[in-house]
C-alpha cells in the first residue's frame, strides 16, 4: 500500500512524494518543511501537516493565516482519499492511494501492477462483528478489533496461556499492562497486550514481532528486560520483568506534582546510562517520557529502568496505530523535537536527548517546557515546537542550581547540533553539575 502526493499546480508542478509506511509530511515556507515553498506568500511558515499510514492520510492545518483547502473547502482537519486536492496559494497537490499487486500465472510472474486498494470485510477478533477495511488484495487476511472490544479489552485483557493474571497495572493508547505470575516458575511479570487501532495484515503483525525480537536483545541494569512475546487469539502480547514501585509520572504526582532536583538528577542519569548503551548498539527509543521510566525503591537508593524500547516506532511503522493526529492528543507529540515531528522515519539519538530533557523539565517543574496552555491542541503544540523558546527552569523553580538547569536546557535546543553530542556526554555533565 502506498500514498502519493502529486504536485499538479504551482511553482513545483511535477514533483511527487511517495509514502509506503507511517510518516509525517509538513508543508510551509519554513526550511523545516519537507515541502518548502519559500516564495509563496499565501503559505505560513508551518502551514499544515499530514500524517500518513497507508492507505490512511490525515491533514491538519497548523493555524495558517490564509488557510488550507481540500477540494475547494477551507478545513482545519480532513481525512484524505484518492483524488482529493489540497490547495494553498498557487500550489495544488492531488492525493493518490494505490496497492502494489504481484500476480502469478502458471508460466511467469507479472509484477508491480498499480491498482486502487480493495475494500474487504473483516471480522472483529473478539466479538465477530463485521466491518470494512481497505487492503492491498481482495483475498487479504487482516486482524481487526472493533472500537467497543478495544475499550473492553483494555479494561479486562484476555488471559495469556501459561500465566496467571493478577491485576491491571495500567492502560495506554496501545493496550494495557497486567501484573501476572508465571505458572512455570512463579515469577512475577508484567504483560503488555497490544491492540491494533486499525485492521492490519498478517505480514504487518509478523514484521512487528520481528522488530520486537530485535529490541529484546537489549540487556542493561536500567532497561526493563523482555522475557517473551507472541500472539494469542490475534492479540500481540509482550512479557517483561516486573518492576515494583511506580513510573516517574505517578511518583511526581504522589509528591505533589514535581520532584526535588537531586532525585530528578538520579532518575535522569540512570536513564541516560541506558540510552548510552542502547544508542551504541543502534537503537533509538523514540518515546521517552515520565510514564516510560519505572522507579523502584526510595531516594537516594532508588533504581530507574527505561521501558518500551522501540515499541512506539514498531507499533506505528508496521501500521498498527493507524493515524494518531486525528484527536487533539497533543501530549503524544509534546516531547518530540522538531526533526521528529517533521520526519517521523528518520529519528536518531539526538531526538532521545531532547525527549529526556523534556522529561527532566516536567519532573522538576510540574509543567511543560514550552509556553503552551494545559489544553493546547496539536496545531498549537506543533507551532510551539518549531517556533517558541522554552521557559527557563529558573522562572519556574528558582531553587534548582543553574548548572543543573543548564544541562537540561541544552538538551532542549531546537537545533540538533546545539544539543549534547551523546547521552554519555549529557550524563557526565549532569553528574558534574552537582559538585
Amino acid at each position: 500500500m502506498r500514498v502519493t502526493l502529486h504536485v499538479i499546480a504551482g511553482p513545483q508542478t511535477g514533483r511527487d512524494f511517495t509514502f509506503e509506511q507511517h510518516d509525517t509530511f509538513m508543508i510551509g515556507r519554513s526550511e523545516d518543511a519537507q515541502f518548502c515553498l519559500p516564495h509563496d506568500r499565501f503559505f505560513s511558515r508551518h502551514h499544515c501537516i499530514l500524517e500518513i499510514a497507508p492507505p490512511a492520510c490525515f491533514l491538519r492545518d497548523l493555524g495558517s493565516t490564509n488557510g488550507t483547502f481540500v477540494n475547494g473547502i477551507r478545513v482545519e482537519t480532513a481525512h484524505l482519499k484518492q483524488g482529493d486536492r489540497i490547495q494553498g496559494g498557487e500550489t495544488i497537490l492531488e492525493v493518490g492511494v494505490a496497492a502494489d499487486v504481484t500476480s502469478y500465472s502458471s508460466s511467469k510472474p507479472r509484477i508491480s501492477d498499480n491498482t486502487e486498494p480493495s475494500l474487504i470485510t473483516v471480522l472483529c477478533l473478539n466479538c465477530g462483528v463485521p466491518s470494512s477495511a481497505e487492503a492491498s488484495r481482495p483475498d487479504a487476511k487482516l486482524s481487526f478489533v472493533c472500537d467497543d472490544c478495544r475499550d473492553k479489552l483494555k479494561k479486562n485483557p484476555q488471559p495469556i496461556p501459561n500465566y496467571q493474571m493478577m491485576r491491571v497495572l495500567g492502560q495506554g493508547g496501545m493496550g494495557s499492562v497486567m501484573l501476572a505470575r508465571s505458572e512455570k516458575d512463579g515469577r512475577a511479570v508484567a504483560i503488555k497486550t497490544l491492540l491494533p487501532e486499525v485492521a492490519v495484515s498478517d505480514q504487518s503483525l509478523k514484521r512487528f514481532l520481528r522488530e520486537i525480537e530485535v529490541a529484546s536483545s537489549l540487556r542493561h541494569p536500567h532497561i526493563v528486560s523482555y522475557i517473551e512475546h507472541g500472539t494469542h487469539n490475534g492479540i500481540v502480547y509482550l512479557v517483561t520483568e516486573y518492576v515494583s514501585g511506580m513510573d516517574a509520572s505517578k511518583l511526581a504526582k504522589y509528591r505533589g506534582g514535581k520532584l526535588n532536583y537531586k532525585e530528578v538528577v538520579k532518575i535522569i542519569e540512570q536513564t541516560l546510562s541506558a540510552l548510552d548503551f542502547a544508542h551504541g548498539r543502534g537503537f533509538v527509543h523514540r518515546d521517552i517520557k515520565e510514564q516510560n521510566i519505572l522507579v523502584d525503591g526510595d531516594f537516594p537508593d532508588s533504581h530507574a529502568k527505561l521501558t518500551d524500547f522501540g515499541l512506539s516506532k514498531s507499533y506505528k511503522q508496521t501500521g498498527m496505530s493507524g493515524v494518531t493526529m486525528v484527536g487533539d492528543v497533543a501530549g503524544t507529540i509534546a516531547y518530540m523535537p522538531p526533526e521528529q515531528v517533521r520526519d517521523f522515519k528518520e529519528v536518531r539519538p539526538p531526538s532521545d536527548i531532547y525527549a529526556i530533557g523534556m522529561t527532566a523539565y516536567s519532573l522538576l517543574t510540574g509543567a511543560h517546557a514550552l509556553d503552551i496552555g494545559a489544553n493546547a491542541g496539536i496545531a498549537e503544540t506543533v507551532r510551539a515546537i518549531f517556533e517558541k523558546p522554552i521557559i527557563p527552569i529558573s522562572a519556574r523553580v528558582p531553587e534548582v542550581p543553574a548548572k543543573v538547569a543548564a544541562v537540561f536546557e541544552t538538551a532542549l535546543a531546537k537545533r540538533v547540533n546545539a544539543r549534547w553530542i551523546s547521552a554519555a556526554e549529557m550524563r557526565e555533565s549532569l553528574l558534574r553539575s552537582l559538585s
